[in-house]
């Protein structure tokens, strides 16, 4: 017995301990808070290592590791509902109208994809951190931490329609959020 945990253990560090930055960034973007991201951090390795027998080697850790912080935090926030900030679609779509259409086609790339990845200041983290909770972590997954749709959902507990759902006004959101900045760098016309 004593062997296989040992042999578990190792199996544990070196696999998932290296995907620790990317949980912690995760955290991060998702509570808004470094203590709340490092307690959450601790919280989702200490769940792993203790169910880590039941990870299925060949498939995907940091999907993995990131369903359990997801669970974790969904658990913990639950009843808070200051996570669950509402937005009226219908205001936000004129803006989105007015700014897409300003925006360089950019060879059918998402624009909000673009500034997502190329992460240029602060603006776009408060952007990113003031999505609603639910649009927030779709983005994180899919965007910053690339998973899949697919793992992004297992890990959100919803359908891929979801994700995607979510993926997309949340694009939108944080490209009429980001507009101006856009402007300012010359990405798109004034």
């Amino acid at each position: 017995m004593a062997a296989i945990d040992a042999e578990l253990k190792a199996r544990f560090e070196s696999c998932a301990l290296p995907l620790m930055h990317h949980v912690y960034t995760a955290a991060l973007y998702l509570t808004r808070n470094p203590a709340d991201a490092e307690d959450l951090l601790q919280e989702t390795y200490l769940r792993a290592f203790r169910f880590f027998s039941r990870f299925e080697p060949g498939t995907n850790l940091k999907a993995w590791l990131l369903t359990i912080l997801y669970n974790l935090l969904r658990n913990r926030y639950r009843d808070r509902a200051h996570e669950q900030q509402r937005v009226d679609f219908e205001i936000v779509a004129d803006a989105y109208e007015r700014v897409a259409s300003a925006m360089p086609d950019h060879d059918g790339a998402d624009p909000a994809q673009l500034y997502l990845h190329q992460l240029l200041d602060g603006e776009i983290d408060r952007a990113l951190c003031n999505l609603p909770h639910d649009f927030r972590a779709a983005v994180v997954l899919v965007d910053v931490q690339e998973l899949s749709y697919a793992d992004a959902a297992r890990a959100l507990g919803c359908p891929i329609g979801t994700v995607r759902s979510r993926l997309s006004r949340a694009r939108r959101l944080l490209q009429v959020a980001l507009h101006d900045l856009a402007r300012r760098r010359g990405l798109v016309k004034t």
